[in-house]
């Protein structure tokens, strides 16, 4: 049995760590070393850091905070955020991060997750998918640019197409759950984990140890991710991950 992944998240703004609800009214979370240092040393798996404002800025991801963090931690570094051509994903990954995570420029250029993995390893590609429910389709919708323009597309027709392209990941976040902390959006982890044969790291809603378990016992979801639960210590990943093994679920 494949263990289950714990991922805390750093969205990182103007250089701090921030969090909101559903996307909007961020506010500060601490600072993004500090926290990835205590999450290095309580048990995290890997760690996200997404530079959440780089897209809608038009500008890159802040390398001076990534190399630093990934310099001082021991686990794996995702990043996002900006990371718009090869030559990007070569900067983040010498910097020392173990995976690139693309959303809009791979909607706006699906090519890219091809040539991203034919040029790094797939392993290292992960396809960030933001989604919204779109009451009109009876279906969720992509977002792109950190959430705030509906492309038209189908989040279960990209995450196909997505897989058929080559990426090696899934980072599926629920924007309609985001920050609530009223448990993950099930039908939407259902539906993905069931349709494509990618590592899916569910994303958006947890707000207690039973939401964990839920998810994991409920959907095929490889990891869980989650940001404000841990960022206000209203619980711990330890304590995350005692609760499941005691339900039988297998963690790291």
């Amino acid at each position: 049995m494949v263990a289950k992944r714990i991922i805390p998240c750093l969205d990182v703004k103007d250089g701090r760590v921030v969090k909101g609800v559903n996307f909007v009214n961020l506010k500060e979370a601490g600072d993004p070393l500090e926290l990835a240092l205590y999450y290095d040393q309580c048990g995290a798996d890997e760690l996200v850091l997404l530079d959440i404002s780089a897209g809608q800025e038009g500008r890159k991801t802040g390398l001076k905070i990534v190399q630093k963090i990934a310099e001082n931690i021991t686990i794996p570094l995702i990043v996002g955020g900006g990371i718009n051509s090869l030559d990007d994903i070569k900067s983040v990954l010498q910097a020392g991060v173990a995976k690139v995570s693309l959303n809009t420029a791979a909607v706006l250029n699906p090519e890219f997750i091809k040539k991203a993995g034919q040029v790094f390893g797939s392993q290292r590609i992960l396809i960030a998918i933001d989604a919204k429910f779109n009451s009109s389709w009876g279906t969720w919708e992509v977002y792109t640019h950190g959430g705030t323009r509906p492309t038209g597309r189908k989040v279960l027709e990209w995450a196909k197409e997505v897989e058929e392209l080559g990426a090696g990941e899934l980072l599926l976040t629920s924007m309609d759950c985001d920050g609530r902390k009223e448990g993950f959006d099930l039908p939407l982890f259902q539906e993905v984990c069931t349709l494509v044969n990618l590592p899916v790291i569910a994303s958006g809603g947890a707000g207690s140890q039973e939401h964990f378990l839920d998810l994991f016992l409920q959907t095929k979801a490889s990891a869980a991710l989650a940001a404000s639960i841990f960022h206000y210590r209203e619980t711990s990943i330890q304590e995350i991950k005692a609760s499941l093994k005691a339900k039988g679920v297998a963690v790291q």
